[in-house]
C-alpha cells in the first residue's frame, strides 16, 4: 500500500484488532490484566452483562478521545489527561445507569466507578491509543471490551445456573424438575474463590487448546 492510499476501515489488520482480544490475546486469560471485577460481578449473568457493556463503551470512546488528542497532549501529564478521560466516561456510563438500570446499578455497586481502576483502560491507551488514530484505537478498544466481556460471561453463567439455579434470572433447573432428583444448588459458586477456580479453568482450556500460550520456563 502506497504511503497516500487510503487503508480500507475494515482491513485485515483492524480486524485483527477486534479479533485478537477475543482469544490468543484476551486481556483476562492472556494477559491477566482486570481480574478484580472479573471475580466481583459475575455471581449473576445480568450485571456480568452490564459490566461487559459498560467497560466496552469507556474503552472503546476513551480510546478515540485520547488517539485524537494524543499529538497535543504533554508528555509528562499524559497520564492525568487519561485518567480524565476515564473517569468522565465511568460517570457518564454510572449515571445512565442509574437513570435507566438502577436495579442493576445497585447490584453493581461501586464496581462501575472502579471502572476507573480496570488496568484493561490505562493499558489500551497508553499501549495503543497513545500511538494510533482514533478508528484503529476505537476497533482496538471494542475488541479488548468485548475479550474482557466474554470470560466475565462465561464465568456468570456457570456461578449462576450452578450457584442459584437460574439463567438469567429464570429458573432453569427449577423449570426442568432436576431438584426432584435430588439436586441442590452449590452454595459455594457464589463465593469468590469459585469465580477464581472458573477463571483458572478456562485459562487452562484455552492453553491445552493453543500450545503456544504457555510461557517457557
Amino acid at each position: 500500500m502506497s504511503k497516500h492510499e487510503k487503508e480500507p476501515m475494515f482491513s485485515a489488520k483492524n480486524l485483527k484488532l477486534l479479533t485478537a482480544p477475543l482469544g490468543r490475546n484476551n486481556p483476562i486469560t492472556v494477559q491477566v490484566l482486570g481480574i478484580c471485577s472479573a471475580l466481583a460481578v459475575t455471581v449473576k449473568l445480568k450485571p456480568a452483562i452490564v459490566m461487559a457493556l459498560s467497560v466496552t463503551i469507556v474503552v472503546a470512546v476513551s480510546n478515540v478521545v485520547i488517539a485524537a488528542m494524543r499529538k497535543s497532549i504533554p508528555d509528562r501529564i499524559r497520564i492525568i489527561v487519561q485518567l480524565v478521560v476515564i473517569a468522565t466516561m465511568v460517570i457518564l456510563v454510572d449515571q445512565f445507569l442509574k437513570a435507566f438500570a438502577f436495579d442493576v446499578s445497585k447490584q453493581l455497586s461501586v464496581f462501575v466507578g472502579l471502572i476507573i481502576t480496570n488496568c484493561i483502560l490505562m493499558g489500551r491507551l497508553e499501549a495503543f491509543a497513545m500511538a494510533n488514530k482514533p478508528w484503529p484505537s476505537f476497533i482496538d478498544g471494542l475488541g479488548n471490551g468485548a475479550g474482557y466481556g466474554i470470560i466475565l460471561i462465561i464465568v456468570a453463567f456457570f456461578r449462576e445456573l450452578l450457584g442459584s439455579g437460574t439463567i438469567y434470572g429464570y429458573p432453569v433447573i427449577s423449570k426442568a424438575g432436576i431438584y426432584n432428583t435430588g439436586y441442590e444448588n452449590n452454595g459455594m459458586m457464589i463465593l469468590p474463590p469459585m469465580a477464581l477456580i472458573l477463571l483458572g479453568l478456562i485459562i487452562w482450556y484455552q492453553r491445552s487448546k493453543d500450545k503456544s500460550l504457555i510461557e517457557n520456563k
